[in-house]
């Protein structure tokens, strides 16, 4: 079993900045793909990004490429989303989530999520 608590979320001003943190817990997180989805109201879960259990390989959706980061720590178990240049439309709840596997995963099918955050852009 693999834990996951985001934090990190929060209002902002468009074209501002946030950090979403993932800390995880349980099994060697090391070993797992980590990806963000996020979800709007009356809207599906879509996927934000990924990033290798090494973190050599990351893959973005095209909406948040050149404005949004991934990266982790393995040795603290986190895992982060840089999020710049912030637009309303990014608001949405944002989830962490874990899948084992050596590839970057972006369909929602990862067996371990958190509770998620939410990020509001004011216009």
């Amino acid at each position: 079993q693999v834990q996951l608590v985001e934090s990190g979320g929060g209002l902002v001003q468009a074209g501002g900045s946030l950090r979403l943190s993932c800390a995880a817990s349980g099994r060697t997180c090391s070993s797992y793909t980590m990806g963000w989805f996020r979800q709007a109201p009356g809207k599906e879960r879509e996927f934000v990004g990924a990033i290798s259990w090494s973190g050599s390989t990351k893959y973005y959706a095209d909406s948040v490429k050149g404005r949004f980061t991934i990266s982790r720590e393995n040795a603290e178990s986190m895992v982060y989303l840089q999020m710049n240049s912030l637009k309303p439309e990014d608001s949405a709840v944002y989830y962490c989530a874990a899948k084992f596997g050596t590839y970057v995963y972006i369909t929602p099918d990862y067996p371990y999520w958190g509770q998620g955050t939410q990020v509001t852009v004011s216009s």
